[in-house]
């Protein structure tokens, strides 16, 4: 059963309205059926039997217990109301998983409902109870114009040239992501999406921050990860160094002086050792909307790393503006990064 859903001042007024008026016409039907007759009885005084006192006092009682009936019924309107209230406020995520390239892993469904990164998103929502997410593989249905109105944040863990339409495209970035409370979350290998030469897919390497240029470092290989910004929420979880088992990308299309760097290889304790920065997780600002990108996510057992999801629950806080975060270009980082993964390379 649904219940009616009543503002509280509604409420009240109503209330009072209905008692004031049980009020008046209780007592006009004692006024209009008043019949005071008197009786005289062997030995006693007049007796006035009328039951006008009698007949308030039940009214009364009829009365009351009618509001009380009302304002139990209107208070479960009220409560419900409240509660649906409180359910509008979880974010609601898309969270994308389709793969016109390489299928990893982590978004690979076989005979499943969920893959296992989707299943670590829904679960995430539902424990921490800051968001619903609805996980999908088919862009050209669910990633539109229309559907994208519905939601806060979109997560991308993709490959290959999605079927976005351009209407989808144009409102995405023109408008859906420069509003505040909305933010684009990309995963792993959302930077192997649209990895072509074609500059009208620019728009999406702008997003994401970085395309996929090879992994030097394999999902066998444990790595050394330094963090740049142990202060931004995503990164209060991980510390100021911390080792990782999953499969690195270095990038290109990769513009220091639009992004803020987060956490990047140390290739003094990397192997192999590269001499150029290989930056990690990085976010932005996008008008009023939000964008963090973590490499991290290639192999399933990151998705149940509990330091990543708490990262990703603070991303998700941060997007949402239940967090502060530094999102400032930090270029003087990658600068500083490079340098010294030449001297790390070199031995020196």
């Amino acid at each position: 059963m649904t219940m009616p859903r009543i503002r509280v001042g509604e409420f009240g007024a109503f209330c009072v309205l209905a008692y004031v008026s049980l009020q008046v016409a209780a007592r006009s039907r004692i006024m209009n059926g008043r019949s005071t007759t008197h009786t005289r009885q062997p030995g006693r005084p007049d007796v006035d039997v009328s039951f006008e006192h009698l007949e308030i006092e039940e009214i009364t009682v009829h009365t009351r217990r009618i509001v009380l009936g009302i304002l139990m019924l209107a208070g479960f309107g009220v409560l419900s109301g409240l509660a649906t209230a409180g359910e509008k406020k979880k974010a609601k995520v898309l969270f994308l998983t389709q793969s016109k390239g390489y299928r990893h892993g982590s978004v690979n469904r076989g005979k499943k409902d969920l893959a296992a990164s989707e299943v670590a998103m829904t679960q995430l929502g539902q424990q921490t109870g800051l968001f619903e997410v609805h996980c999908t593989q088919d862009a050209e249905a669910d990633f539109t114009k229309k559907n994208l109105a519905n939601y806060d944040i979109v997560m991308f863990y993709t490959t290959g040239v999605l079927p976005i339409s351009d209407e989808a495209r144009d409102y995405f970035v023109n408008d859906w992501l420069k509003q505040k409370g909305h933010g684009y979350i990309g995963f792993h290998s959302a930077a192997d999406t649209y990895r072509t030469k074609d500059p009208k897919h620019k728009w999406y390497w702008d997003i994401a921050g970085g395309t996929f240029d090879g992994h030097p470092w394999s999902s066998v290989t444990t790595v050394t990860i330094t963090v740049h910004d142990p202060k931004h929420p995503t990164m209060k979880p991980f510390g100021k160094e911390f080792q990782f088992k999953d499969e690195i990308y270095q990038y290109v299309n990769w513009v220091p002086k639009n992004v803020h760097v987060l956490m990047s290889l140390n290739m003094a304790k990397c192997k192999p050792a590269k001499p150029y920065h290989v930056p990690v997780a990085w976010c932005r600002n996008w008008g009023e909307g939000k964008v963090f990108f973590n490499n991290l996510g290639h192999n399933p057992q990151t998705w149940t790393n509990k330091n990543f999801l708490a990262s990703t629950e603070n991303a998700v806080k941060w997007i949402l503006n239940m967090e502060k975060g530094d999102a400032t270009p930090n270029p003087e980082v990658s600068k500083a990064q490079h340098a010294k993964s030449i001297s790390d390379a070199s031995g020196k």
